[in-house]
């Protein structure tokens, strides 16, 4: 019997589960103040101020901060579910209870229990940042839908949609999905929404061009060009734009387009391997789901911590199949993790500033990025893309061969 299937096991993991998540709600509640900036501010200030405009129907159209596919209004409007607290209290709650849901679903799944670890694991590595951030929500339902899809593809498009109009990628689970009906029931899901949205709530798609005019945010890949042409003589500087720490200067277009051009590429590497791929086994629509979102984390403009915890979910879900090659991703994903709660908050003053301790922290983080993207890239294509064979010899030949033999023997 596993370990963490036993009485004593699953005792320990739930014991650490608790006793990890009693550490984080501390801290965002100011019990502990955890080193670097203050991450609640995003809740306390920029998403109760949301929550103050769409309460009165409208999206936060004239806020450049909000960036957001519509279902994220359901997200920040979520504390109203608990009235009896403040709305950053109610908000850290109920991320403590998306949280749970996650662990539930991993231990039920029926599988290896090495995904409930990881995730255990992987949030607490990550820190406080992960319960002042909407991305453990939009996970949980990330989450549930690569476990349900293993035998329900219509749940399993339903639930991407939702994560769709949440926060955009989710859309990247159905790398995996060979069955139409998943693709049907998420185009129908996110039809539906949107159109509801649309006739209900003005400005339900005005996130699109705060999107598109965001720049290089100082954390991400292709900042790293311009964290060491700074001591170059570089004449760039690094403002709050957008909602987000990102650099402002020449050259900073360049840097954007090529992050964008490596998107792209991404892209077109995952329709190839599609188009290739023959050999689905049920742990293939979880490992490619990994796969696809580290390979547009790896290569956006913008890689903020709570990214990770994308990557942390998915990487538990894959662990729950004893036959997923995700095994040395997760790996790297889990020490990503580590790297990041030390570029943010706790060293971020250092990253602003691009010092060799800043720098050597992004190296280091991003470079764990790449290698987890190559590694999930490599091991997804060899498990489901069948070797090149010699073409058959001509059966004349082949004859030729077999008598030639003969007679020599």
């Amino acid at each position: 019997m596993d370990g963490s299937r036993s009485p004593t096991g699953l005792t320990g993991l739930l014991g650490t589960w608790g006793v990890t998540r009693l550490v984080l709600l501390l801290c965002v509640f100011k019990v502990y103040v955890f080193p670097g900036p203050d991450v609640t501010t995003d809740v306390s200030v920029i998403y109760r101020g949301w929550y103050d405009v769409l309460s009165t129907g409208t999206f936060p159209v004239d806020d450049v901060t909000w960036q957001y596919p519509p279902a994220a209004a359901l997200a920040i409007l979520s504390p109203a579910l608990l009235p009896f607290l403040d709305y950053a209290s109610a908000f850290f709650v109920l991320a403590l209870l998306a949280d749970l849901a996650v662990l539930v679903l991993l231990l039920t799944a029926g599988r290896s229990p090495r995904g409930a670890r990881v995730w255990v694991a992987g949030v607490a590595l990550l820190g406080p940042t992960v319960y002042a951030r909407y991305d453990l929500m939009v996970t949980a339902v990330a989450v549930a839908a690569l476990l349900a899809g293993v035998r329900h593809p219509r749940a399993l498009g339903a639930l991407a949609g939702l994560g769709a109009l949440l926060k955009v990628w989710p859309v990247l689970l159905l790398a995996g999905a060979v069955r139409r009906r998943a693709w049907g029931a998420a185009a129908a899901t996110v039809g539906a929404l949107s159109a509801l949205f649309a006739l209900a709530v003005p400005g339900a798609f005005a996130f699109l061009s705060s999107q598109r005019d965001r720049g290089t945010e100082v954390e991400s890949l292709g900042a790293l060009v311009l964290h060491v042409a700074r001591h170059l003589g570089w004449s760039g500087e690094v403002l709050l734009n957008y909602g987000s720490v990102e650099f402002l200067g020449p050259h900073v277009d360049v840097v954007s387009d090529a992050a964008l051009g490596l998107t792209a590429a991404a892209f077109g590497w995952l329709l190839l391997w599609r188009l290739r791929a023959t050999r689905f086994a049920p742990h293939t629509l979880a490992d490619a789901a990994l796969t696809a979102v580290l390979l547009f984390t790896a290569t956006s403009r913008v890689i903020s911590p709570q990214y990770l915890v994308w990557l942390v979910g998915l990487a538990a879900v894959c662990q729950c199949f004893r036959e997923s090659r995700m095994g040395p991703p997760t790996a790297l994903v889990l020490a990503a993790s580590a790297v990041t709660v030390l570029e943010f908050p706790v060293w971020f003053d250092h990253v602003v500033e691009s010092d060799a301790l800043g720098l050597t922290l992004l190296f280091l983080r991003n470079g764990l990025l790449v290698a987890a993207t190559v590694t999930a890239a490599v091991r997804l294509w060899r498990s489901t893309v069948p070797r090149a064979h010699r073409p058959p010899a001509d059966p004349g030949q082949a004859a030729v061969r077999s008598k030639g033999t003969r007679v020599s023997s």
